[in-house]
């Protein structure tokens, strides 16, 4: 009688272990941990955006924005109105909703471009850059003040170029 009582308690104890590692093993899927775009990185691109309009004459606004559309860094060139920073933040969010560079959106889907031009944060327009590595998107910059959005793009581009191998290795 005593060795059924132990064995049962024994019995009890292991099933209780189990139901516990089970029900932490439930919770641990309800955290998510996510790689995002760091404070440097994103100041770093929206810094060699900048200089590379610029660098052609163009004076621009650059904001990167992580992968939820958060600012991580606006930078407004010394003579760019201050429209542009709005304009570049609503060109990277565009391109964080879709998925794509804004400009190749913009391109596809013509069909639904003022529909989403009313969409608070979102614009519509080429100059929206994302920024991934390894298939992961980290983010996008957006860049707006050059006399049109493929000058805007051609120097969120440079940035990125200029800093490849920096985001490569940055997961």
């Amino acid at each position: 009688m005593k060795i059924q009582n132990k064995l049962h308690r024994q019995i009890k104890s292991i099933f209780l272990y189990i139901v516990c590692f089970l029900s932490f093993s439930v919770e641990a899927a309800d955290i998510v941990n996510s790689k995002n775009i760091g404070m440097e990185l994103a100041r770093d691109i929206a810094n060699e955006a900048v200089m590379a309009c610029r660098n052609k004459g163009y004076h621009v606004s650059a904001v990167v924005v992580d992968r939820y559309g958060l600012i991580r860094a606006i930078l407004r060139d010394d003579l760019a109105a201050r429209f542009t920073i709005e304009i570049a933040q609503r060109k990277a969010n565009m391109t964080v909703m879709a998925w794509t560079d804004s400009g190749a959106f913009k391109k596809a889907r013509s069909d639904i471009q003022q529909e989403l031009n009313h969409i608070e944060g979102l614009i519509v327009m080429e100059g929206g850059i994302k920024i991934t590595t390894a298939g992961y998107n980290l983010g996008a910059v957006g860049v707006s003040g050059a006399p049109g959005g493929d000058k805007d793009a051609d120097c969120g581009k440079k940035a990125l170029k200029k800093l490849e191998e920096r985001i490569e290795f940055s997961l």
